[in-house]
């Protein structure tokens, strides 16, 4: 019994150390960078008009565009994003905040992943506005709707505050992040706005930092696509 405590728990310190090693290097502006590459890639997707489309009804917009998922029988994920405010056809942010969480079963090895969050209502948004919030706990989240699934929403995502999509190895499709835990970063915020800013106040601020720019625009033309 001992020595299994012992087990699952030097399990967990090497996932949650490979996971928190994906974010050694980034910075506010490398997330920024990489949503850009994330988003354009997503736009050239068979089927990113059925995304787009849920996009451009959505109250805001969340992208992790590097997440690692590691383990050995008991795993962890973790990341770091970016969640923009869009409103009347304006943008405001960003505001950033981290993503994990961890899993229980047979597993083993790595694997990097980018999501991006359709926000499609308040009760949505203001989870982001939390401290910390558990998806599917304390906010209703789904699997995006895709292809042919797009225009027959199941219960789960017409219960969602949220619709997650990821991107791995080429492949776009929607993904379950039940369980998963998401916190605003006040070191990226304050690194990025130069000051301490809480979520909502960040969210208030109009997106027009040349820094942001260029995410601003890969995501009107993603959602020119919509049908």
């Amino acid at each position: 019994m001992i020595f299994m405590k012992k087990f699952f728990a030097l399990s967990l310190v090497l996932a949650l150390a490979l996971c928190g090693a994906s974010s050694a290097e980034q910075t506010a502006q490398s997330i920024i960078s990489d949503s850009v590459s994330m988003i354009n890639e997503i736009s050239g997707q068979g089927d990113a008009a059925d995304m787009a489309k849920t996009l451009k009804t959505s109250h805001a917009v969340a992208l992790v565009p590097s997440m690692l998922k590691a383990g050995f029988l008991i795993g962890g994920e973790y990341g770091e994003g970016l969640i923009l405010k869009h409103e009347d056809g304006k943008w405001y942010g960003p505001s950033f905040y981290n993503i994990g969480g961890g899993s229980f079963g047979f597993q083993a090895g790595a694997e990097q992943v980018s999501l991006l969050l359709a926000v499609i209502n308040e009760k949505g948004v203001n989870a982001f506005l939390s401290s910390k919030t558990k998806l599917g706990g304390d906010i209703g989240i789904a699997a995006g709707p895709t292809g042919r699934r797009a225009e027959a929403a199941t219960d789960a995502q017409a219960k969602a505050s949220i619709y997650s999509y990821s991107m791995s190895k080429g492949l776009f499709a929607g993904v379950s992040l039940e369980g998963s835990v998401i916190s605003r970063s006040v070191k990226r915020n304050k690194e990025y706005w130069g000051e301490n800013v809480t979520a909502a106040e960040a969210l208030t601020k109009p997106a027009n930092d040349e820094r942001v720019q260029p995410l601003i625009k890969a995501l009107d033309e993603l959602m020119k696509k919509a049908k």
